[in-house]
């Protein structure tokens, strides 16, 4: 894949503003954090729910309630990890969470049951949007669950922020490696990713926030070792996961909120697989 000046000069350029919005959200206290991922959350599923209609047209045959039922009923699923931060009235945030999430998931399922009933189709697009809590809305939970529960050097934002820049840092490498030396397909999949790039760019995103995270945050190393080496593996899946939706679909990107980066989905594959594992990596080794 050979290195474009002007492709490259726009991904940089798209990748400033996102990363000052983003920092902005992770920076900015628990109310920006939570509105930050509210808002890929809704993204997310807005293109997961497209890209699904387009490869089972099944998918289009669920009502309006049930998409955006259960877009909040994912909404709900994330906000159950929150901490206590939040109340309103006499519960908190994660245990209305718990509540609407279950009501709602119930009342959904039951009226689509109706449906199915009645008209005789399948159940599949109702699988489709079970998967799609499991692969969005869960991930964005364990996210807001690091944010919530996991205190680095007396601070929250430090572990979310070391698994971003890990997956940032390792997709920008393995691009640049890969348009210079790449030679080797990685994958039919999504045929520009070489293993030559792949792992160019897991060996330098992992010794890199390795060594700025242990040495100048006062980190310790085998946390962020383990961190930055999840996030280069399953982030590499979590993008070859989401090339093989968009094939399927039948369309290079799956949206275009970000010129010469696509869309939610796009920029965010790798974390939506990443962040699961390391969270497993983290209960097991903080806990």
């Amino acid at each position: 894949m050979a290195f474009n000046v002007q492709t490259f000069k726009t991904r940089a350029l798209t990748a400033v503003v996102f990363a000052a919005i983003m920092l902005g959200g992770l920076l900015g206290g628990y109310i920006p954090f939570i509105a930050l991922f509210v808002v890929i959350h809704i993204g997310c599923w807005l293109e997961y729910q497209k890209l699904v209609g387009m490869i089972d047209v099944h998918y289009k045959e669920v009502s309006t309630l049930h998409k955006v039922g259960i877009i909040v009923v994912g909404l709900s699923l994330m906000l159950s990890r929150a901490d206590d931060y939040f109340c309103w009235r006499d519960d908190s945030v994660n245990y209305l969470g718990v509540k609407i999430f279950f009501g709602l998931f119930l009342l959904i399922f039951f009226y689509d049951a109706l449906m199915i009933i009645q008209r005789k189709r399948k159940f599949r697009p109702e699988l489709y949007s079970i998967l799609g809590l499991a692969y969005i809305s869960l991930s964005w939970g364990l996210m807001i669950d690091i944010r919530s529960h996991f205190l680095v050097n007396n601070t929250h934002a430090v572990l979310p922020i070391l698994i971003i820049v890990s997956i940032w840092i390792n997709d920008t490498m393995a691009y640049i490696v890969g348009s210079f030396i790449g030679k080797t397909p990685l994958s039919k999949i999504s045929p520009k990713k070489t293993w030559e790039g792949t792992a160019g760019g897991a060996l330098i995103a992992i010794a890199l926030v390795t060594v700025v995270a242990s040495r100048w945050l006062n980190v310790d190393w085998r946390i962020v070792l383990g961190i930055s080496s999840i996030a280069a593996i399953m982030g590499t899946v979590g993008d070859l996961v989401e090339s093989k939706l968009k094939r399927l679909a039948g369309v290079k990107d799956s949206g275009q909120i970000m010129p010469g980066h696509g869309g939610f989905l796009d920029r965010f594959d790798s974390l939506l697989l990443a962040t699961p594992f390391v969270w497993l990596f983290l209960k097991l080794v903080m806990h």
